[in-house]
């Protein structure tokens, strides 16, 4: 159980902590729920609201750090990031995100990153991107007992390879080796596959065809589970979010409405008013405006 369920906080139920084989008995079952949340304030509403798994994504990169793609994010921001979400104690399983060239220099360093997202972050697996040209370093990590996400499809961190962010999988022969992709993972023992960005048909193929949960984002709905950013979802954003996002709030018009009444106030004198004020009892008070007064 986590802190904050036994806190019995508003909104929270009491639910055992999730892991990696309570993950993979869900194939087929309920359908999975993933949110990709990058602090403690965001990991603890998607946690109380009762989410399986809190993936620490490298879009932290644009979605909180400023910067145009997944790629400029190094391994310790991540670690960074994922430590924050780790020590809300979730109920949900943590993912940590292995950011662009922290994986594909060599078997050796792919272990020994993936070890400091488990042991300095605390997260309770990893996740990388890519298929059978990748199976060396997702091989290494399992015999290390580090449990691997995969992630096919649309590939953030390929995106100049890709030629920008396109739906694929598209073309027969690009379908089969996505599929071959998807099967070498799951024979390598990853214990679930996130399928981005590709066509509703091979997603429902993908899912049917091997052992282990599909997550999609962007891949339509037969995936075992799915998956979004905590900011898309609320509207955090003020950018148009992408087809495959559905926005069941506008918090950033929100907080905008807000933040213009609070600097109202302020201009207007309202704020702060009596309630939102220390006081003194008035002998102290007196006291404090005769040290003024001898001072002149």
């Amino acid at each position: 159980m986590n802190d904050f369920s036994q806190r019995g906080e508003k909104g929270t139920t009491m639910r055992d902590k999730m892991t990696v084989p309570a993950i993979q008995a869900r194939k087929r079952g309920t359908k999975l729920t993933m949110m990709t949340a990058y602090d403690a304030p965001t990991a603890h509403i998607a946690d109380r609201a009762g989410v399986d798994i809190i993936l620490v994504g490298d879009s932290v990169a644009n979605n909180v750090l400023g910067f145009e793609d997944t790629l400029s994010v190094t391994l310790d921001n991540m670690i960074y990031h994922t430590a924050a979400v780790t020590r809300t104690k979730p109920s949900a399983l943590v993912v940590g995100d292995m950011p662009w060239l922290s994986y594909h220099i060599s078997v050796e360093e792919t272990v020994r990153n993936a070890g400091r997202l488990m042991r300095e972050a605390g997260a309770g697996a990893v996740k990388l991107e890519g298929g059978r040209k990748r199976l060396k370093m997702v091989e290494a990590l399992i015999s290390s007992e580090i449990p691997v996400m995969g992630h096919l499809g649309l590939t953030p961190q390929s995106v100049h390879a890709m030629g920008g962010y396109r739906v694929q999988g598209k073309r027969v022969e690009a379908a089969r080796e996505l599929l071959d992709d998807a099967r070498a993972l799951a024979n390598a023992g990853v214990f679930a596959i996130v399928l981005e960005g590709i066509p509703d048909v091979l997603a429902e193929v993908v899912t049917k065809e091997i052992a282990i949960p599909t997550i999609g984002i962007g891949a339509g709905p037969h995936c075992d589970g799915q998956v979004l950013v905590f900011h898309d979802v609320l509207g955090f954003n003020d950018i148009k979010p992408p087809k495959f996002v559905r926005q069941y709030a506008h918090l950033a018009d929100t907080a905008t409405e807000a933040l213009q009444h609070f600097f109202a106030d302020i201009r207007a004198g309202k704020f702060p008013a009596d309630e939102e004020t220390y006081h003194i009892d008035e002998e102290t008070a007196r006291a404090f405006h005769a040290l003024t007064q001898h001072e002149e």
